[in-house]
């Protein structure tokens, strides 16, 4: 492939591109290293108008902004919208710490991808569905893959909450089969009372969705009932500590930090104790 210099400015995202850009300790490295040693790998990009649609590369163009870098070395690919998502995808889904979000957006977009092309058995030499086909390039199992593609049905602050890992993928497909005003309902119950619900309560709540008896009223029942070994929450606004923490960090990775705050803070406490009693 021939790589040639293109013009920061004129490279735009990838459409309904899945992943997100993080500003956290990941980035703040590479636009260190890019300001250092420029972009050492080639993003990917296809024609668009007068501009290059991003295929891979996203993250180093963003580095490239921060840092003041106006241009960057580019391989330039002519590919039809489906063969550019299917691209698009494979070049990011091997990317650690994915969020459930991005896995579910970016699967379902190169599974219609595939379905446009009638991409199945002549792509792996043997009649296979689709999801299957798809299954067979990732590393993710066929039924993994559908439940992830489930979240895509949930209301944006519901499958914040996956994201964050408040609440887990078997109880979210769940919910995902809620109607939308089901699910604003359970927002708002799971806002009001700061809960979130388990994997028996999502089915109970599918099942009545099912029946037509989902109310607001069976929303609140059942989310506030009292779980067998409820553990005791210590709950601190967020407002209070976001202050020092990074943009974009999630309340799992918050509580983690404080615990070791607390530990750290245990030990010194116990190391000046034991300086006062010599």
């Amino acid at each position: 492939m021939n790589v040639t210099e293109i013009r920061v400015a004129d490279c735009v995202p990838f459409e309904n591109y899945p992943f997100k850009i993080q500003d956290n300790s990941d980035m703040e490295m590479l636009i260190d290293s890019i300001k250092e040693s420029g972009v050492l790998i080639p993003i990917v990009v296809r024609p668009k108008g007068k501009e290059y649609e991003i295929l891979s590369g996203h993250r180093r163009i963003y580095a490239c902004k921060m840092a003041g870098i106006d241009k960057v070395p580019a391989i330039i690919r002519e590919l039809s919208r489906d063969e550019a998502v299917i691209f698009m995808v494979d070049s990011n889904l091997h990317r650690e710490g994915l969020l459930p979000s991005e896995k579910g957006f970016a699967y379902k977009m190169k599974l219609e991808a595939m379905k446009h092309q009638g991409r199945t058995s002549d792509q792996v030499g043997q009649k296979l569905t689709s999801v299957q086909a798809l299954a067979d390039s990732s590393s993710d199992s066929k039924t993994q893959i559908q439940r992830y593609i489930r979240l895509t049905f949930l209301e944006k602050p519901l499958l914040d909450l996956v994201d964050e890992g408040r609440i887990a993928l078997t109880p979210a497909v769940e919910l995902s089969h809620l109607l939308p005003e089901e699910q604003r309902n359970l927002i708002e119950t799971i806002e009001s009372e700061d809960c979130t619900p388990s994997l028996s309560q999502s089915v109970r709540m599918r099942k009545l969705s099912n029946d037509g008896l989902l109310t607001m009223d069976k929303i609140f029942e059942i989310m506030t009932e009292v779980k067998g070994n409820q553990v005791e929450v210590l709950k601190i606004p967020t407002d209070r500590v976001r202050q020092y923490f990074k943009p974009n960090t999630t309340y799992r990775q918050m509580e983690d930090y404080i615990v070791k705050a607390l530990e750290h803070y245990a030990l010194y406490l116990k190391r000046q104790r034991n300086r006062d009693s010599r």
